[in-house]
């Protein structure tokens, strides 16, 4: 009878490691022809968030960003609140999705 040794590793992760969230939001209103994806990609910067905009044929803009909620939260607050097009949106539809490994940066998508 041969006897093996298994390696077993177990990687505790600190009880203060930040939560990491993907939101997708559907944005309605008056949100196309009036810079919103350039606002939003530019309000990004400031933030540690990743994600996408793109226009949809119905006249809606789709955001995908990912982060740390908080800091999610915070993106999405000032977008919402405090941005040059925050009077253009009438109402946004947000849901958390799956992580998304593919996200680089934030980009607007054609």
């Amino acid at each position: 009878m041969s006897t093996r040794k298994i390696r077993l590793e177990i990687r505790c992760f600190p009880s203060n490691m930040p939560a990491m969230t993907t939101r997708r939001i559907i944005y309605g209103g008056r949100v196309q022809g009036v810079g919103f994806r350039w606002t939003a990609k530019e309000l990004a910067r400031g933030y540690d968030v990743l994600g996408t905009v793109r226009n949809l044929s119905d006249g809606t803009v789709e955001m995908i960003v990912a982060g740390e909620r908080g800091e999610v939260a915070e993106f999405l607050r000032d977008l919402r609140e405090d941005s040059a097009v925050a009077n253009h949106i009438k109402s946004a539809v947000e849901e958390e999705i799956a992580a998304l490994p593919e996200l680089r940066g934030f980009t607007i998508v054609a």
